[in-house]
């Protein structure tokens, strides 16, 4: 969370004079946050924490509100859950905050992370690391890995004042593993996280300045590694303790800086990554919680970006054929040509596309069945895929209503695990949909119910069976059957 070069003195001084204020309380709005650590799940909520010790909670990882609560103040927190409890780790001081750079980082361990809950009580915080403003370091911004190869427990720290280290700590009492040295494993960066995946080790790190709102560079660069302690290399071969760094994720949109990586695996294929960006344009330069899907490209990871709906061919990765209703097929009238006849002189002409009106009279009223087949720029072949923002969600986005282009006709899930169109959208769970980015870049597209299965549907998804068939099937990443994708024609 910390800033560098020209902007450091003076907007550190103006941060700290900020928290102040605030009397380090807990952050507010939806969904304001500064450094937000990895989303966690507890008793059936989500929950980030950030700068100054407060944090937002979710019901729905949708719609985000203050309140979630982590004593000690400081800056840059993270959180992992291990076994069956949460460790909580977080800078004291330090970031050049009032100038110095003399840093502390604690523990600390709690049952659960929903205050409501009778066995909320965090532990005494327990001091880990430390820089005395003099040396090369500054231990702030900590990121936690628990390795799923090992069980062993490491934390990278530490800003653009002097390097990024890395420690071992216990992961059953989280205090510094016995006789550990830390280790310097880049520079040029800050808000570091570790990550875990195919036998590589990722360090990501947030480049660029901070604490500037829509003036503010930061972005967030990765390398990788064979072996958790380095060298982590960038894409063309640059080591991180060199200021290396391949892109993650920069400004986009109407929003810029974003730092402080998390990783979140929903399901297989399914994962989405957070962070703060350092300032909305849209909502007066705050600094708000971002959730974007999470994609991996020869093995390196890029963030994806929000998906928000528009008008779509909805494409079968299983054989590129298109989502369509189940009605005839109407010719488009032309004059043909023969190519071996053909007048080059004649002028050219433009051949209109088939209106919505050409065609929908003679479809049926009432419900109609879907099929795939070739997309041919045919009304029966387009849908409007609508973001429903002030109803629930989930972890990152909200449900969509998915309708035949210019109609309120609705795709929708049916009793006998089919899929069909209603005449009118009526709001019902069954015509509301998930849509996620997977990891290759293809969606999975699920309906928030199925009639007569109780509870929100998490396991079944739009499915091509065989070549042209679309159903509804448990979803498997390693099928192209599950997989779909949106053709903007």
């Amino acid at each position: 969370m910390t800033t560098h070069s020209i902007h450091r003195v003076a907007l550190a001084s103006l941060f700290l004079v900020t928290l102040s204020a605030q009397n380090l309380s807990a952050q507010v709005g939806q969904p304001y946050i500064h450094d937000p650590s990895t989303i966690a799940y507890s008793d059936g909520k989500y929950f980030t924490f950030g700068t100054g010790g407060g944090g937002l909670i979710s019901e729905d990882g949708w719609s985000w509100h203050s309140g979630a609560v982590r004593p000690g103040g400081g800056a840059a927190p993270d959180v992992l859950k291990i076994g069956d409890r949460y460790l909580v780790i977080y800078g004291a001081t330090g970031g050049g905050l009032g100038g110095g750079h003399s840093g502390r980082i604690l523990t600390m361990w709690n049952k659960t992370l929903d205050p409501n809950s009778a066995d909320f009580n965090y532990s005494t915080p327990i001091e880990v690391c430390s820089s005395d403003g003099m040396e090369d370091q500054d231990a702030i911004d900590p990121g936690m890995l628990l390795d799923p190869t090992t069980g062993r427990l490491w934390v990278s720290y530490g800003t653009y004042f002097g390097t990024i280290r890395l420690i071992e700590l216990n992961p059953v009492t989280g205090e510094r593993a016995s006789g550990n040295k830390e280790l310097d494993i880049a520079i040029d960066c800050e808000a570091t996280d570790l990550i875990y995946r195919d036998g590589w080790y990722y360090l990501l790190g947030t480049h660029g300045t901070c604490c500037d709102g829509v003036n503010s560079t930061y972005n967030i660069v990765v390398g990788r590694s064979r072996s958790v302690q380095g060298p982590y290399m960038d894409n063309v071969g640059r080591s991180m303790l060199q200021g290396g760094g391949k892109m993650v994720i920069a400004a986009g949109s109407r929003e810029c800086g974003p730092g402080h990586f998390g990783r979140t695996i929903i399901d297989d294929g399914v994962e989405v990554m957070s962070c703060h960006f350092e300032a909305d344009f849209d909502r007066s330069g705050r600094s708000v919680l971002a959730i974007r899907p999470l994609l991996w490209k020869n093995g390196w990871p890029i963030a994806g970006e929000q998906f928000k709906g528009g008008t779509f061919e909805i494409e079968s990765e299983r054989r590129g054929y298109s989502l369509e209703l189940a009605v005839d097929f109407v010719r488009i009238a032309q004059q043909r040509e023969r190519f071996w006849n053909m007048d080059q002189s004649k002028p050219l002409v433009s051949i209109p596309c088939q209106e919505l009106a050409d065609v929908s009279g003679d479809w049926p009223q009432g419900e109609i069945t879907l099929r795939c087949g070739d997309y041919m720029h045919r009304p029966h072949q387009r849908w409007t895929v609508t973001p429903l923002p002030d109803a629930p969600g989930y972890l990152g986005n909200p449900y969509f209503k998915i309708t035949i282009a210019g109609t309120d006709r609705a795709l929708a899930a049916t009793s006998s695990m089919e899929l069909t169109t209603v005449a009118e959208f009526s709001g019902d769970d069954s015509q509301l949909w998930r849509i996620e980015q997977l990891t290759d870049g293809t969606f999975r597209i699920m309906p928030k119910s199925i009639p007569g299965i109780p509870g929100i549907n998490t396991r079944y998804c739009i499915y091509s069976a065989g070549d042209s068939t679309p159903t509804l099937a448990e979803y498997d990443f390693g099928s192209d059957n599950s997989n779909w994708n949106f053709r903007s024609h």
